[in-house]
């Protein structure tokens, strides 16, 4: 099965800018309540959407839909919310 187009944007420079220009904004901290972790390797920081895109462009490029979470909080918190919440939302690609 092909990757959905969206899949490319994560690869663009235009993302890797983006997601610099968060990092900076947010000071290289966690936005996550009651992390706050400040760090400094941004290989260990993912750039996340804060409303799921769905494949939207205008909400994947929205800078007031992203923020910085730590990769633990992300790979852990964020995605155990998303998992629960795909009932709810019905899947998507």
């Amino acid at each position: 099965m092909p990757q959905p187009p969206w899949k490319a944007w994560y690869k663009l420079a235009r993302w890797r800018a983006l997601r610099l220009r968060i990092f900076r904004r947010d000071l290289y901290t966690c936005q996550r309540k009651g992390c706050g972790r400040i760090e400094g390797d941004t290989s260990l920081l993912v750039c996340d959407h804060i409303k799921p895109h769905r494949g939207n462009e205008a909400v994947f490029w929205d800078e007031a839909n992203l923020q910085t979470l730590c990769k633990a909080c992300h790979d852990r918190d964020k995605q155990r919310e998303e998992q629960q919440s795909l009932a709810t939302r019905g899947v998507w690609h």
